[in-house]
């Protein structure tokens, strides 16, 4: 199940937000992310709390700037504060981000059971980004980043990445 959008996050500040790409897969924000847990206007600008995807991603640093950088060219002075519970889930990624995914060549995440199952060659369960057949087999625990999982299509023959499933 996607969660929707934080309820934290005041409006007013959406339409910046929307401009800050995730640094590792640029199609999707950092709302498609569902990194942002809050965004609010403080006295001193905007105060935002973010959630990194795993311990240690080296997109947050960069995503922290970006973000200070976007509110930075709209006059606002923004601090960022990492939090790091409860743990950023990829079920907080929006439709409209796992469809950007996909679109981009990425197969989004399945459910935890499923994806268990996907990584540990039981089924083929993750459908190709391509010509979506699930007739696919993992080809690397790691594709493109630690986050990510190599698979291939035996239909069409083309690699893709996977994001797996984080609870």
């Amino acid at each position: 199940m996607t969660i929707k959008l934080h309820p934290n996050i005041e409006a007013d500040l959406l339409p910046i937000l929307e401009t800050v790409p995730d640094p590792e897969i640029p199609v999707l924000t950092v709302l498609d992310l569902g990194v942002i847990r809050e965004a609010v206007r403080t006295a001193d600008g905007v105060h935002i709390k973010l959630t990194p995807t795993y311990t240690g991603c080296p997109a947050m640093d960069v995503i922290g700037d970006d973000l200070k950088s976007a509110f930075a060219s709209q006059g606002i002075t923004a601090t960022i504060e990492l939090i790091l519970a409860p743990a950023w889930s990829t079920d907080w990624i929006s439709e409209a981000g796992r469809e950007k995914m996909r679109e981009y060549g990425i197969a989004p995440p399945l459910s935890e059971s499923a994806d268990k199952a996907a990584l540990l060659g039981d089924q083929r369960l993750v459908p190709c980004t391509i010509c979506k057949s699930t007739n696919t087999k993992m080809i690397s625990q790691f594709g493109s980043t630690a986050c990510k999982a190599l698979f291939q299509c035996m239909d069409c023959q083309e690699p893709f990445d996977y994001f797996k499933c984080l609870k």
